[in-house]
C-alpha cells in the first residue's frame, strides 16, 4: 500500500472530518461556565457529568479516528453524540419564525443540520472505514483502519 496514494488521502479526510471536536472539547474546559449554561438548557440529569462525558467523547473519539485505533467504534459513538446533541441542544423548531428572523432559532437550525451532516460522514466511516468490501466490514464491524493494522500484535 502506497502511503501517498492510499494512506495520506484517508488520513487527511479523517482529520478534516473530526477537526472541530478537539478544539470543541478544549473550549468547554476553557469556558466551563458557558458550557455548563448550555448543558443545563436541556432536560437532562446531571448536566455537569454529561458535559464532562461529552468532552471526553469529543477528544478521545477524534483521536481514535485520526490514528485509526478502533476508528469504526469511535465514529459510531461520535455519530451518536452528534445526533443526540442536535436533538437536545439545537431544537430550532421551538423558535417561532426560526427561518425568517435572524437570531437564535436560525443559528440552531444550522447547528442542528451541521450535527446531522457530521453524523452522516461519521456513519460512512463506520461502514467503509478503509478499502474493505462491505462483507468484511459487516463481519468485522469494530476493526481498525488498514494503516493501523501493522502496529497491532
Amino acid at each position: 500500500m502506497n502511503f501517498i496514494t492510499h494512506v495520506l488521502p484517508d488520513l487527511i479526510a479523517r482529520v478534516l472530518l473530526v477537526c472541530m471536536f478537539l478544539p470543541s472539547a478544549w473550549d468547554k474546559v476553557a469556558h466551563w461556565g458557558e458550557a455548563m449554561q448550555q448543558a443545563s438548557s436541556a432536560p437532562v440529569p446531571c448536566p455537569a457529568c454529561l458535559l464532562i462525558l461529552g468532552m471526553l467523547v469529543e477528544a478521545v473519539t477524534a483521536i481514535c479516528i485520526i490514528i485509526g485505533w478502533h476508528d469504526r467504534l469511535a465514529a459510531f459513538i461520535l455519530a451518536g453524540f452528534c445526533v443526540v446533541t442536535a436533538i437536545l441542544y439545537h431544537p430550532y423548531w421551538k423558535f417561532p419564525g426560526y427561518w425568517r428572523n435572524p437570531g437564535e432559532g436560525r443559528q440552531h437550525f444550522w447547528d442542528f443540520y451541521k450535527n446531522l451532516g457530521l453524523a452522516g460522514g461519521l456513519g460512512l466511516l463506520v461502514i467503509s472505514g478503509g478499502p474493505a468490501p462491505l462483507g468484511y466490514v459487516l463481519a468485522h464491524p469494530f476493526s481498525s483502519a488498514p494503516y493501523a493494522a501493522a502496529s497491532q500484535p
